[in-house]
Formats: C-alpha cells, structure tokens, sequence
C-alpha cells in the first residue's frame, strides 16, 4: 500500500532517545533523563482531587468543540492576573494539547504550500507538522547574538505566510523581551504574514516575566498549554486564543478534527489553575536545578552555553567536544547512563554540533547525572 509525500517526516530523534533509554532501564540500568522536556512532577493534588469527583457524580462525556465554558473562562482570567489584558473568554479555544493547538492553527491559517517561518533551532514538531499539511517550513537561521531568538531581518524579502515564535524557546530557553516582541509583530505585520505565538514555557522564568504577544496585538493566534508550568503533560490538554472572527472558523475545524478535547484533562486542568502554592514549589525546584546545571554543566566541559531565561533547558555548543552531535549523545547514554538530547532535532544545519539538556527532573537526580557526565568527560579526554 503506498504512502503520501506528506508523510514522510523526520523522526523526533529525543523520543528515539527516550526508547533507547527505556530499553538500557528495562535492561536493568538507572538511567538519568536530562532528554525529555517533561517535568518530573505529577499533576497537582486539587486536579486530581477534582477529577476524582467529577467522575463519582457521572460520565464524562463530550464537551463542546471550544471547550467548557468554566475553564475558558478561567484562563481568560489568569490573562488579567499574569499580563494585565483583558481577554474575552469566547476567544480562548480548549486543545487536545498544544499539539493539538499546531494543527488547528496551521490549518485555519493557510493553505497547501504556503512558507511559514520557524526559528532555527526551535521545537522540532513545527516543521514536521507543517509538512504533513503540505505546507512548506522555512528554517531561519538566527543569530547567536540575537539569542537565538529570530528578529525581522532574518526573514525580510521571504514572502512568507506565517511566523513561528516562542518565548522561552525550546531547546534554548530565550525569551522575547516586549520590544523584540513587537519588533517581530511589526515585521510579520508588514508581509501580511500570520504570527502565531508559542507560550507553553510561561509560568517558568527566573528574573523576567515572559511577554505574551497579547500584550501587543489581537491580531495573533497564542498556543499554550497545560503541559510545563501546570505539570500535566499526560493529560493532552492546552489551549489557543485567537481573534474574535478566527472563533467560528477554529471551531468548525476543531469539531471535525478532535470532537473536543478529553473532558476528564479540562475538568483536572481547571483545578490545577488554582495551585498555586504547588506550582510555586515546582518553580523553586526547577530554579535551583538551573543553577546546578549552570555550574555544573562548565565543570564537565561543556562550557559555551548562556543562561535560560525560562523553561527548563540548556542548550550547549560542543563544535570544541564533536561534530557528530548524535553520535556523543549515544555515547553518553552507553558509558555514562545519562539520555541528552542531540541538537539535530532543534536544527538541521547546526545541530550536529549542539546538545540540549534538561532539567526537569528532581534535584538528586541532576546532581547525580552531572557527577556522571564530569566523570565520563575527564576519563573520554
């Protein structure tokens, strides 16, 4: 039986990585996870207390394709509480996950091979989601003094449907800060390119606020999720706000795509906005875990990284260590029994001489995996 053009996309090599370390752990090692951009932490208590409920009083059947109105509401809410904006609910849409939130974006946004440009390195799953749509990604190469963070003058001239952002980025945890932010608006603005915001990392900085492209402009498509901040990857549910005549449109895509999104997850993620002393304290971990890594991560030798602003990642240059990013990354894992995550995935073109890794994990845990990772570097050589 054949298959489509559009299917053939990339693997996500991290989730290679995570098989491989499965297998080494069923093996009968103790693997240390510094690949996955997964908090170690569960859900909170009040969501799973919530849910416990909810499920006593009847089924959980479907919801809306927008979502239950409460939790649209809520966010909306929490939209005032962290940015200042005023929202209205009826433009906050429910997802089954950010991911979720890609596909109905990308495909409410543009049409079979439209160019929508993504910031290199960034999360990998934009570019192969836009090519299963039969859209075309284009990679822009930003500037490490720029902080990897795309900036107007990398895709001037590209006639360009759409731009991708994220503040704080993955693999790198940069942010946007609010002039960098509406020069980008301005810039995509004046291509008649649509700008969608990834937002899943807010919740998490350490000495900024991250801005929300909200704050600027109506005119933009924002994807969070529950995932990061509210530790509920497992649980696929996110959402999107969009411009108030983009309502209607989303909606009738999202009832034929996905019906609604698990009303179990929006019952737990409706609690879990309310968490807030749990939150805080998974905050705190991820905070001295930042730290742990940036002195640690030096001491083993991998020494040309900058501080993230947010999320939970850093992202190293090891042009000095490899030139086969992939390749360190499988040694690591066979001599050293820690999973990192080869840059290839972030970047096509520069990502043979990257790693990324994560600190997601409780503090033992990244103590022990950076006394592994010196002790491997000083016996490598």
């Amino acid at each position: 039986m054949r298959t489509s053009t559009r299917s053939k996309v990339d693997p996500f090599i991290v989730m290679d990585v995570m098989e491989a370390a499965r297998r080494a752990e069923e093996a009968g090692r103790h693997i240390i996870h510094m690949e996955v951009g997964q908090p170690g932490t569960g859900a909170p208590k009040v969501a799973t207390d919530a849910l416990a409920r909810a499920m006593e009083q009847g089924p959980l059947g479907y919801t809306v394709a927008l979502g239950l109105p409460a939790l649209r509401v809520r966010i909306a809410q929490m939209y005032g509480e962290w940015y200042n904006v005023d929202l209205n609910p009826e433009r906050v849409v429910i997802t089954p996950g950010s991911s979720g939130g890609f596909l109905l974006a990308f495909t409410a946004l543009f049409d079979s091979g439209d160019r929508v440009g993504i910031g290199a390195p960034g999360y990998p799953s934009y570019r192969q989601i836009l090519h299963a749509l039969g859209l075309q990604p284009v990679d822009l190469q930003t500037d490490p003094a720029n902080r990897f963070q795309p900036v107007g003058a990398d895709f001037a001239g590209m006639d360009l449907a759409g731009l991708m952002v994220a503040s704080p980025g993955n693999p790198t945890g940069t942010m946007l800060d609010r002039s960098a932010m509406g020069a980008l608006i301005d810039a995509a603005s004046a291509q008649n390119a649509s700008l969608i915001s990834d937002e899943i990392y807010h919740g998490i900085e350490y000495e900024a606020k991250a801005v929300t492209a909200l704050e600027l402009t109506d005119e933009c498509y924002v994807i969070n999720s529950f995932s990061k901040y509210f530790s509920m990857t497992g649980w696929r549910v996110g959402w999107m706000v969009v411009p108030e005549n983009h309502v209607r449109v989303v909606e009738r895509i999202a009832q034929n795509m996905f019906i609604c999104a698990p009303h179990a997850s929006q019952v737990a993620a409706l609690a879990a906005m309310d968490a807030g002393d749990e939150l805080q304290a998974n905050l705190a971990v991820y905070t001295r875990n930042r730290l742990l890594m940036l002195e640690g991560l030096p001491k083993a030798g991998f020494d040309c990284i900058a501080p993230p602003d947010g999320a939970f990642y850093v992202y190293a240059d090891v042009s000095e260590i490899t030139n086969d990013s992939r390749a360190l990354a499988a040694e690591i894992l066979e001599e050293a029994g820690v999973a990192v995550t080869p840059g290839l995935d972030f970047d096509p073109i520069r990502g043979h001489q990257t790693l990324r890794f994560s600190y997601a994990r409780g503090t033992a845990d990244l103590e022990e995996g950076l006394a592994r990772l010196q002790k491997f570097m000083a016996e490598r050589g």
